[in-house]
């Protein structure tokens, strides 16, 4: 059972969106509130922006967890402190243990084989998907998610553009992706907009997978869609 209560969180006006002050050209928004710093409860409100401009309520508000360290900006997370990184970030792509339930994001059915990333000994595979542990790999297994693993929480996820590599290429001879631009390996990796799972994510933040099939289904790579995150307070500065 899903273990959240639904808080007090920013205001359901559809004005909300022109407030806030990273959301470049989204036309869709996922917006994630919270009551304090140190909650580990949030809300999802989900937007669209009209072809009058106007930005609309899509869905009823959906109960949400986040890190069980609470939130911290995203800039000034550490890696493996369970917190939340508060800020305003893209949402890229699609995966799932479950098979693809209709979005139209790029979607990865993932598989016993599949890993992401996160060894910070080794920058260059920091944060990103590989499909398989090859035997010439430089990245740690004991440091990476084999997301086959999770399948309550990553019946569905979608991936959130914090912290991510970019230049990314296939290298045939180590047999895994690596990136000409790393991550920053002090701020950790994986965070993903998922179904939730028992409680509190490790930095995630997680609904219902009923809601999270809902997301997917709306989520358009046209509309360029990006996610706000943080407490009630700090939004508009997300």
């Amino acid at each position: 059972m899903l273990l959240a209560v639904l808080l007090p969180g920013a205001p359901a006006s559809a004005a909300l969106p022109d407030k806030l002050a990273h959301v470049g050209n989204a036309r869709q928004l996922i917006v994630v509130s919270g009551n304090s710093w140190k909650s580990t409860y949030g809300t999802v409100r989900a937007y669209q922006r009209g072809s009058d401009g106007k930005w609309r309520l899509h869905f009823t508000a959906m109960k949400a967890r986040i890190g069980y360290g609470g939130w911290v900006w995203g800039a000034q997370r550490v890696q493996d402190t369970g917190t939340t990184p508060a800020g305003t970030y893209r949402i890229t792509e699609a995966f799932g243990v479950r098979a693809d339930p209709g979005t139209t994001l790029p979607y990865r059915k993932v598989d016993k084989n599949d890993y992401w990333t996160g060894d910070n000994r080794d920058a260059k595979t920091y944060n990103m998907f590989q499909p398989y542990a090859s035997a010439k790999r430089t990245w740690r297994v004991g440091q990476a998610e084999r997301l086959a693993s999770y399948p309550t929480q990553y019946a569905h996820a979608a991936v959130i553009n914090f912290n991510r590599p970019s230049g990314v290429s296939w290298s045939a001879a180590r047999g895994q992706y690596v990136a000409s631009k790393p991550a920053d390996t002090r701020r950790g990796s994986a965070i993903f907009l998922h179904a939730s799972g028992k409680g509190s994510t490790a930095g995630c933040v997680s609904v219902s997978r009923t809601d999270m099939v809902r997301l997917l289904k709306w989520l358009k790579p046209a509309k360029k869609p990006r996610i706000v995150m943080a407490p009630s307070t700090a939004l508009t500065r997300a």
